[in-house]
């Protein structure tokens, strides 16, 4: 919490900003910031576009800690630490956000040209707006106006901008935690504005883990006429994936009410073609099971029912069955309801957005476990309506400026 009157000055100094805002979302938006994997060359002028805004704001020079990647223009990814003193200097508040983004996909299914913003409605549109320029541009103006302001953080202040967020971190965040591990610390609060809800009132503080796990079903070709001649492995498959989808519910039917869904989920996702022509019986069907599990349910007594009813399918349909572990995410410790970063920012929302927070846990995977991981409290928040990667994505440019008053909020806090 803060004081009315000081409430309504950030309130009214980040109003200020709206137009400017916007612009500065156009100039991201505008700065191609594709990794690699997606044909691009990397986050290094936006990065250099970003550090001389921060500085042309009077907020400093950010360090630079960039990963090696030949990749990419001038071989490395860039990751910006700004670093601004509070009255304290502890806990840090660190709020982190991504300058990469993904590519537009089907372009005909834009309104508008994806790298050339579009004010709208109240709304503005490209790619990236929403996901995470949206977050970028709040926490950046949140500081400003805490500065212009002439306060000081309640304690130390800290922006992370991260590369490589869409295509799994290792040459953004996981490599600022390993080039310097001494940089964040449990006592600190970080908040990944990169996940919410319409209303603002969402802070994801857990996650589900991952297991997704491919399925190849053996058995023996023949001429579909003559059924007894073969082995079909898609009856099999079949077969597996029923009793999986019924097993698996059944086995592992614990709630937490944290989550939404409350449950472990176990979908049956993607499957191979097995044949190209109806006569044949096949003799080699393969499909996957995504699987998203709640914290208490271990990931490896999931993997033991797996292969339990695997071999019974297999011994009742005489067919070989292998199973691979595509994708095995762990889910990290969450963040306590009772944290302190959480019970600041519910306050912060609170308070300016006269909602009432809830704790949520997720079944996807956000960057905030990687800060959990590590035994550093993170919440995921922010005010969206949730179209990242969508075509004719948008940010509500009311929320991004709601959203830097509850950042802002937070910087001055009330101990």
């Amino acid at each position: 919490m803060v004081s009315r009157d000081l409430s309504e000055r950030l309130r009214w100094r980040i109003q200020g900003y709206r137009n400017v805002m916007v612009d500065f979302q156009r100039d991201l938006t505008a700065i191609n910031a594709l990794g690699p994997e997606s044909g691009g060359d990397g986050e290094w002028q936006r990065a250099v576009f970003i550090r001389e805004t921060l500085a042309g704001m009077g907020l400093g020079y950010a360090r630079e800690i960039n990963a090696s990647d030949i990749r990419v223009y001038g071989d490395r990814r860039p990751n910006l630490v700004l670093l601004q003193e509070g009255l304290q200097s502890s806990p840090v508040v660190w709020v982190m956000a991504h300058m990469d983004t993904v590519p537009p996909g089907d372009e005909s299914l834009w309104d508008t040209p994806p790298f050339e913003m579009v004010e709208r409605d109240g709304r503005i549109y490209g790619r990236g707006v929403e996901d995470n320029q949206q977050g970028l541009t709040a926490m950046i103006f949140a500081l400003r106006a805490v500065l212009e302001e002439e306060l000081l953080p309640t304690s130390d202040v800290g922006l992370l901008f991260v590369a490589d967020e869409e295509n799994g971190n290792t040459y953004g965040l996981l490599h600022v935690l390993e080039a310097v591990p001494d940089l964040f610390h449990p006592q600190d609060m970080v908040v990944v504005p990169d996940f919410g809800a319409p209303d603002g009132d969402l802070l994801e503080i857990a996650e589900k883990s991952i297991l997704q796990v491919r399925f190849t079903v053996r058995g023996k070709q023949a001429h579909a006429s003559m059924p007894d001649a073969g082995v079909n492995a898609h009856r099999a498959a079949a077969h597996l994936a029923v009793r999986l989808d019924d097993d698996l519910r059944e086995s592992f039917a614990e709630i937490d009410t944290v989550f939404d869904p409350p449950t472990c989920t176990f979908e049956p996702t993607r499957r191979e073609t097995n044949i190209p022509n109806i006569n044949t019986i096949p003799g080699l069907d393969r499909f996957w099971f995504d699987c998203r599990i709640l914290p208490s349910v271990p990931v490896d007594l999931v993997k033991s029912r797996i292969e339990a009813v695997s071999g019974e399918i297999a011994a009742a349909c005489g067919v070989k069955i292998e199973t691979a572990y595509t994708g095995e995410h762990p889910a990290a410790p969450p963040t306590s309801a009772q944290a302190p970063v959480v019970l600041a920012v519910a306050a912060a929302v609170r308070q300016v957005r006269g909602v009432e927070p809830k704790i949520v846990g997720i079944g996807g995977g956000t960057v905030a476990a990687e800060f959990r991981r590590r035994g550093i409290p993170a919440v995921a928040w922010s005010t969206c309506d949730g179209v990242a990667h969508q075509p004719n994505e948008y940010a509500v440019i009311d929320n991004m400026v709601a959203d830097a008053v509850v950042l802002a909020h937070l910087f001055v806090r009330e101990q």
